[in-house]
């Protein structure tokens, strides 16, 4: 009985982190969904063991959680998340006074491979973008794939998009990013004229989505993507094109003809640069050039082996 006593307490303090993580530091339904189950894992694999109270695990024991779970087949990159997940949750428990330690202070997860993410080039950019107008949806479907491409927003920032937030004739969007973040992003000259057009076949109000879904609300994340693996196999692009891909060839476009990593952080709205990095999307050749034509001291001189 004291047992499921101890689950119950388990569970209920869980759930408390998690409105934590919703009200205080506003995280997504998806980052919320993904410590719930990240969590649970971790009371189920201690249940197993029994041990019912969480705050009785220490780092010997949440250690051999890891794992377990890679055992069970979990990528470096799933525990990473998971133990993240794992670290916050103590963490929390910590400054609560629950715990007088965490069990997870010193616990690292394997590290996974860094995979740089496929691009399109800028000739298969343009031609996914150049979607015919005169097909059924086909003003919706060039403005949502322009202004993908000229902004480099995030899924979730284009399809929760009202027209309130486009300001076409200064040429720029606000939009609001993870942790509720509000960052304005330069909107291109094509995509500012295909959303006008987009605009002036609905007759829209500035309180309406930018990008409908069937109900009339915003179009949902899934149809996004669905709608462009269809559009790009139309184009003649048998890659998988996904939104994510979008906008890694958008940030790795504007990169290789900058070099400004800094402004490519702003414009993806990243909080911290590291993330940015997975964006150097850059060859070494390239960067040699960039360096000899910067460096003061990197140009050699005539004869120079």
């Amino acid at each position: 009985m004291r047992g499921n006593d101890e689950q119950e307490r388990s569970a209920r303090m869980i759930e408390d982190f998690l409105s934590h993580l919703q009200v205080e530091r506003r995280m997504s339904a998806h980052t919320l969904d993904a410590y719930r189950r990240d969590l649970t894992a971790l009371i189920e694999w201690s249940t197993m063991q029994g041990i019912d109270d969480l705050t009785a695990l220490d780092a010997e024991q949440l250690r051999a959680f890891v794992a377990a779970e890679h055992r069970r087949g979990l990528s470096p990159k799933s525990l990473q998340r998971r133990l993240s997940a794992c670290r916050s949750y103590f963490n929390w428990l910590l400054r609560h006074g629950r715990i007088a330690a965490s069990p997870a202070a010193a616990l690292r997860a394997p590290k996974s491979p860094r995979k740089l993410p496929q691009v399109l080039d800028a000739d298969e950019a343009s031609r996914l973008v150049q979607v015919p107008t005169d097909a059924p949806l086909g003003f919706r479907d060039r403005a949502l794939l322009e202004l993908f491409y000229s902004s480099g927003l995030r899924l979730s920032e284009l399809c929760g998009l009202r027209w309130h937030d486009l300001d076409l004739a200064s040429g720029f969007v606000t939009v609001l990013g993870k942790g509720n973040k509000q960052r304005k992003v330069p909107v291109g000259s094509h995509a500012r004229r295909a959303l006008e057009a987009w605009r002036e076949e609905r007759k829209v109000v500035n309180e309406a989505p930018v990008f409908p879904g069937r109900d009339g609300g915003p179009i949902s994340q899934r149809a996004v993507q669905i709608r462009m693996k269809l559009l790009a196999q139309k184009q003649g692009l048998f890659k998988n094109v996904h939104p994510h891909m979008l906008r890694h060839s958008f940030a790795s476009h504007i990169l290789e003809s900058s070099g400004d990593l800094r402004g490519v952080q702003e414009l993806l709205g990243h909080a911290d640069i590291a993330t940015t990095q997975i964006y150097t999307h850059l060859d070494f050749q390239h960067l040699a050039k960039v360096y000899d034509a910067a460096h003061p001291r990197a140009k050699r001189r005539k004869g120079e082996e």
